[in-house]
């Protein structure tokens, strides 16, 4: 059994199709579907239904899959500790960041571990939340940028604390206030990221306590077209403190929200009991060291 065919079957699961999945795995929508049948030929059993353009995993095809994810993570797992055998010297770093922040909170960090360690290969990719816990639960990144709170399957270390700020229009009458409660926002839009944000739990969950559902008026993965619909009066946004400080807007107001108190947690996670690299045990520990400094207040 070829592991490029259970990468192949997993990203075709995953995406929800073959065609999205080629993408994915750089080839063609005929070679995808010619792994995937060999692999079921292989293994005497239909993995996938083909409804049309959709594929429908069958309940062979979840055991196959709850599998194959175990095997490739532990696949990227022996070539982590072959490349110890190095020393920093050489090696992969493979991190998944949130699209939120990266800029201005990993960068930095990025580019201080490239100092430190030049001949360490530093592969990043930006994704929504779920989309990072599954590439971590899958072994396709060493760590993770998550918020708080971590599943049980991960192990993490605190990054960076933050309290969440509503922001309004300073030409809003909310404006004028020194702090908001948030049930007083009930009645005003909601302007949120996007569907894969691991933010928008957060809020939505606050609402939920203050019994309400969010009245969403917009959706961005960008915070500068956000802070610009805020600042047009389209209605309220959430960011961190330092997120917003970095990102300051003339004509936008940042106001502390009480009841509940809101807090945005940054953790550095990654699988537990997997085998942690030299590589990633460098960049936790340099997170520590310069942590500190990351976000200072303008």
């Amino acid at each position: 059994m070829e592991l490029r065919a259970l990468h192949v079957f997993v990203e075709v699961v995953r995406q929800g199709g073959f065609t999205e999945a080629a993408k994915v795995v750089f080839a063609t929508q005929s070679t995808v579907s010619k792994a995937v049948k060999q692999l079921e030929d292989e293994l005497g059993v239909k993995l996938l239904d083909r409804l049309g353009s959709r594929s429908v995993i069958t309940a062979a095809g979840e055991i196959v899959y709850r599998h194959a994810v175990k095997m490739l993570a532990e696949r990227q797992d022996l070539i982590a500790e072959l490349d110890e055998l190095q020393g920093l010297g050489r090696g992969v770093l493979r991190l998944g960041l949130p699209r939120v922040s990266s800029d201005i909170l990993f960068a930095p960090l990025i580019a201080a571990y490239r100092a430190r360690y030049p001949g360490v290969e530093v592969q990043v990719t930006e994704e929504g939340g779920e989309r990072r816990k599954e590439r971590l639960h899958a072994g396709e990144v060493d760590l993770a940028g998550l918020l708080s709170p971590i599943p049980a399957e991960f192990e993490y270390k605190e990054l960076r604390r933050e309290p969440l700020v509503a922001l309004v229009a300073k030409s809003s009458p909310l404006a004028e206030r020194r702090t908001l409660r948030f049930s007083e926002l009930a009645s005003t839009p909601f302007i949120l990221f996007d569907l894969a944000s691991a933010l928008n739990p957060i809020i939505v969950d606050a609402c939920q306590q203050n019994g309400f559902t969010p009245n969403v008026g917009a959706r961005s993965s960008q915070i500068s077209f956000i802070l610009e619909l805020v600042a047009g009066g389209m209605g309220v946004a959430f960011l961190p403190r330092a997120i917003f400080d970095h990102r300051p807007r003339e004509a936008v107001a940042a106001l502390p929200v009480t009841e509940p108190d809101l807090e945005w947690r940054m953790t550095h996670a990654w699988r537990r009991g997997a085998y942690l690299s030299a590589a990633a045990r460098a960049w936790l520990d340099l997170a520590e060291e310069i942590g500190p400094t990351l976000l200072p207040r303008p």
